[in-house]
């Protein structure tokens, strides 16, 4: 009869090698859903500008031209977020986010508005920047 000591080094090679094939596809696919993460948080804080966005328009029946005038703070930044800016243009109020280089360079979430007929707000969201596929499904 034979005793059975374990593993053979084959085998355990075939386990390491294995682990590396799932460790290189598990690594980039984790750091892309991290920064997504992180852009999720600029969307968040458009979000929140775009109710006093509307706001302001239905007050005043105009765009706001800038943060003071929407009532927004002038700096807006959060953990992952470098600054948030309104503006008027072209007759649409247009909500700009960006990102640092740290967390996705040259990244911006924007937000365009336009009144619909039945008096209502639409609004699309835009990216632009080169790594727009972090942007969320909705923006790309």
């Amino acid at each position: 009869m034979r005793r059975n000591n374990g593993f053979t080094l084959i085998e355990l090679m075939i386990v390491v090698a294995i682990i590396g094939i799932l460790a290189a596809i598990a690594i980039p696919a984790y750091q892309d859903y991290t920064i997504r993460a992180k852009v999720a948080e600029g969307v968040s804080f458009a979000d929140f500008a775009k109710t006093t966005v509307s706001e302001y328009y239905f007050s005043n029946n105009t765009w706001p031209s800038s943060n003071a005038s929407a009532g927004i703070p002038s700096i807006v930044s959060g953990t992952y977020v470098s600054n948030l800016q309104v503006t008027a243009s072209g007759g649409a109020g247009v909500i700009t986010v960006s990102f640092p280089s740290a967390i996705a360079s040259g990244i911006q979430v924007i937000l365009t508005s336009s009144v619909t007929s039945s008096n209502s707000i639409s609004w699309t969201c835009s990216g632009s920047g080169q790594n727009v596929k972090y942007l969320p499904s909705s923006c790309r």
